[in-house]
Parts: structure tokens; C-alpha cells; sequence
């Protein structure tokens, strides 16, 4: 129905407000509707604070009684660090409640469909939202489950795959307004990754930089991966005034001098993998441990090669600027490489979109292989 419609695209517009700001939990949108009219509206505030639904019931007060809810994921039913949003529900009075997507959290013993209806409340599912929904919470879906971040690999490369020219010169390959859009990844994002050579070469800050932003911006965590202890002291995301937190994953090869020299960052340690590189499998434990729930993996190829190899990428944004380098220049997954084409990973695309002058494309792994 129309009017469905338009009332949970107002709920994912609310969800949408959430994005990045509610780790681990998921950025949920809702809006109560009475008599035709949207009465109340919300999302999911940082961890410990209200969900969307109390939010949006808190706005309505009274005007909840006999109203509808509609809600981009399904009301949880257990308790965490605050009650059930079901039973905020069931006491505001609420008719019936429309919901556009599951929640997998394997903790909840009942669905919240089977909660509400026990409790006289009419509950209808939104696939046509499905999707989107979906999409919103896809982090969260994949750290609930596996205790692990969600992994996104973003890089951008020439018409003819490269990411530098040959004297290995990388500014810029794409454009202003596709490196806007990464900051705009980078604001919903819990965590970014690089590897060592890549601040050795660009001395990059992994900060958000949106001028004029809407809310104020969020600084990812950063992590350095650096398995031997290479990194400067003098990098220029350790300095005092660089804002955020950075932790510098290495491993037992790492001297004591080094560490000692280190000020503006943790260093973790972790096991090395059979190259004497930090195993990434321990890594992604340890953050989803942390409650981080995304993670975006900006290179260098060897990097996002690991990466790869292992299959622990859950997501490619790549982007293709309208420019030909030629030549023996890098590309942007590094490592052997594969000796057959049969022996290529598989991926399917889900959008394109043109951003100023460059190509962005999103994938994910091939669901079929």
C-alpha cells in the first residue's frame, strides 16, 4: 500500500540518521503513525541509550494508543543494556505494528512477532522494505552472528587497474567529490585499516573530513597493521592534536626500543600467521571482542590481498576514475596472485553510481560459490 510505504520510508530515513553512532548495535529507524498522520519519530541513540521505537513512542505519548508502528528492523525482545522495545510496545497501546526486516540475534529466544500478537497486537511484514533494511543493518548482521567486524575493502584505481603511476605517485586518482564520499563512509564507520607501507609512503591521518557536516563527525578508529614495528613515531595521525584513537596491531617481532618510542597509540600484539605478518583472523576476533562492528580496509594491495586471501571481505567499493596510467605501475590487490583463471574469486555486483567524474561499484562475494 502507498501509504506503507511512504510511512516506513520515513522509518529508513530515521534509520539513516543512526548510521555509525550506534555500534554494536544496529541504526534502526521508526515512526508511529495515528489516523493517517506521523505523530512520532526515532532512532537508535548511541549504546546504553533509548532504540528507535521508545524514541518514537516517546514524540507520540499519548497519541500511541491505538496507533501503528512502523519499524525498520524487528523490535527486540530481551533484555541488554536497556528493556525490551517489545514491551515499551505493548504498554504505549499500540494497534499494530509494521515491520521491514528480521533481526538475527541468535540470543532471542522468542520472535518479537509472536511477543506483540500474544499481547493483541497486529503485526505485518514489509517486504517491499525488506531490502533496504537489510542493507542499513548489514554490519550489524554480520557481527551479531559471527562476533566479528564487517569487513568493506575500498580502493580507487585508473580505467587500466592501477593505483599509482609508475614512480608510485597516488594523488589523486579520483576525484573531489569521490574522496567527499569517502570521508562520508568514513563517518559511518567503526574502524579503518592500513597497513604499514601504506603510511610509510603517504603519512596518511584517517580522519573524517566533512566540512559542514549535518552532525558532527566520527573519527574511526584506526589500525595500522606493522607485524615487525616500523612505524615512526613521528607519523602524522600520532601527533597530539590529530583527533581519534589509533592502534598499532603487531606482533611478538616488534623491539622494545620501538615500543617505547610509540606515544598516541596502543599497540596490541597478536600472533603472527606462518609470513610472520599479524594474523588477521586474530585481529578481527579481538576487535569484535571490542564491539566493533565494521570495518573498512583502505590498502595497500598487500594488505587488502590478506584480506582477500583468507576470505574475511564482506563487501568491495571500488572506485574507477576516467584516467589511463599505463605502464608498470601497482594495482590494488597485491600478493602472488592466482595461476589460473578457474582459481579467480567470484563476485557479484550490487550498484553503480557515478560520483563527479569517477565510477563507484559495489560487490559482494558470489553467493553461489
Amino acid at each position: 500500500m502507498l501509504m506503507d510505504e511512504n510511512f516506513m520510508q520515513a522509518a529508513l530515513a530515521q534509520a539513516n540518521l543512526a548510521l555509525g553512532r550506534t555500534s554494536p548495535n544496529p541504526a534502526v529507524g521508526a515512526v508511529v503513525v495515528q489516523a493517517g498522520q506521523l505523530v512520532g519519530r526515532g532512532h537508535t541513540q548511541p549504546p546504553g541509550q533509548a532504540h528507535a521505537e521508545v524514541m518514537a513512542l516517546r514524540e507520540a505519548g499519548d497519541l500511541a494508543r491505538g496507533a501503528t508502528l512502523y519499524v525498520t528492523l524487528e523490535p527486540c525482545t530481551i533484555w541488554g543494556r536497556t528493556p525490551p522495545c517489545t514491551d515499551a510496545i505493548i504498554a504505549a497501546g499500540i494497534r499494530e505494528v509494521v515491520i521491514a526486516a528480521r533481526d538475527p540475534n541468535p540470543r532471542f529466544e522468542h520472535d518479537a512477532a509472536s511477543v506483540l500478537q500474544a499481547a493483541g497486537i497486529l503485526v505485518r511484514f514489509d517486504q517491499a522494505a525488506e531490502a533496504a533494511a537489510i542493507a542499513q543493518t548489514e554490519a550489524f548482521r554480520h557481527w551479531i552472528v559471527t562476533k566479528q567486524p564487517f569487513v568493506t575493502v575500498k580502493y580507487a584505481m585508473s580505467l587500466d587497474g592501477k593505483i599509482a603511476t609508475r614512480t608510485g605517485d597516488a594523488r589523486w586518482i579520483s576525484g573531489p567529490a569521490s574522496r567527499q564520499k569517502v570521508h562520508e563512509l568514513r563517518d559511518q564507520t567503526d574502524a579503518i585499516l592500513v597497513g604499514i607501507n601504506t603510511v610509510l609512503a603517504d603519512d596518511p591521518l584517517l580522519t573524517t573530513r566533512l566540512a559542514q557536516h549535518w552532525r558532527p563527525v566520527q573519527h574511526p578508529l584506526r589500525i595500522v597493521l606493522d607485524a615487525r614495528g616500523r612505524m615512526p613515531a613521528s607519523a602524522a595521525m600520532l601527533a597530539d592534536q590529530v583527533p581519534g584513537t589509533t592502534i598499532i596491531a603487531t606482533t611478538a617481532a616488534a623491539s622494545a626500543e620501538w615500543r617505547a618510542s610509540i606515544s598516541n597509540a596502543e599497540i596490541l600484539e597478536l600472533p603472527s600467521n606462518s609470513e610472520g605478518r599479524v594474523a588477521l583472523d586474530a585481529l578481527l576476533r579481538e576487535l569484535g571482542q571490542r564491539d566493533i562492528s565494521s570495518l573498512l580496509v583502505e590498502g595497500g594491495g598487500e594488505t587488502i590481498a590478506a584480506f582477500l586471501a583468507m576470505q574475511a571481505v564482506q563487501k568491495l567499493q571500488v572506485v574507477i576514475a576516467p584516467k589511463i596510467i599505463g605502464g608498470v605501475a601497482p594495482s590494488p590487490v597485491g600478493g602472488v596472485g592466482i595461476a589460473r583463471m578457474n582459481e579467480a574469486q567470484l563476485w557479484q555486483w550490487s550498484a553503480s553510481e557515478q560520483v563527479g567524474a569517477d565510477m563507484w561499484l559495489t560487490a559482494y562475494p558470489n553467493p553461489q560459490v
